[in-house]
């Protein structure tokens, strides 16, 4: 089986000079779930937006079984989920139920077949009971759930959440860190909250200046005091004990 994500000397420059990426190497097995970890400005967004062909650099890059810049885009965009910071930025349509079926249906389903899909997509997100409610109407916790719940109607391979964590308040983290746990597909975790990444991911890769610096267990990564701060990465209280993993 080929590996989710295959990126070799992936680099992209943008139009007014800025190096969003510059030599990115990574490998992700299918079932991995990855916090991609950085300071800002580091390429963590850019190389989001390459997973689905938003953006296209130089180098080779194969996602989810297709070549970014040469395949099918529809093809890679159906197999690729991004789920962005503000839910807001997902959520449009009248009621959560729409929301959730716009994307089945204009990948050619059936009524029925969408409806199918809205339903397992909530129930996995456990928002069921929201579906006839306007999106405007829920939390930020709740939208963020609603938000990934449109991505997952779509059956992509690869989810990708930018800071998902980010404003949320104790509970409303807890029950997202919950529902992503409970997923299968292959994650990567754009992320600032180092404890979320600690919970919910085996493996981290941190990002600095458009290269990959570190790439190893979340646990080891997190450890690693002194680089964490040559990144600009704190942990609460500046530590953080990572039990060890089996």
């Amino acid at each position: 089986m080929s590996c989710a994500i295959e990126a070799h000397d992936v680099r992209y420059r943008y139009p007014n000079g800025v190096v969003g990426l510059d030599g990115v190497d990574l490998s992700v097995a299918h079932g991995e779930r990855i916090a991609v970890l950085g300071p800002n400005g580091a390429g963590k967004t850019t190389l989001m937006l390459h997973l689905n062909g938003l953006l296209s650099g130089s180098g080779t890059l194969f996602v989810a079984g297709v070549r970014v810049g040469e395949g099918d885009a529809r093809q890679l965009r159906a197999r690729v989920g991004l789920v962005f910071q503000d839910p807001d930025d997902q959520l449009f349509m009248p009621s959560v139920r729409e929301d959730v079926a716009f994307g089945p249906l204009n990948l050619g389903l059936s009524r029925a077949e969408a409806c199918e899909r809205v339903a397992e997509a909530l129930a996995a997100v456990r928002m069921q009971h929201v579906a006839d409610r306007a999106p405007h109407q829920l939390s930020l916790g709740q939208r963020r759930r609603v938000a990934i719940a449109t991505v997952l109607a779509m059956d992509p391979r690869l989810l990708v959440l930018d800071e998902p964590s980010a404003s949320l308040d104790p509970r409303s983290r807890r029950e997202l860190l919950q529902t992503l746990a409970r997923l299968e597909q292959t994650m990567l975790v754009v992320t600032h909250d180092l404890l979320f990444a600690a919970e919910l991911c085996e493996r981290a890769v941190i990002l600095s200046g458009g290269r990959i610096v570190a790439d190893g267990r979340c646990a080891d990564i997190l450890r690693d005091e002194d680089l964490l701060a040559a990144h600009d990465l704190e942990l609460p209280y500046g530590r953080l004990e990572v039990a060890a993993a089996a």
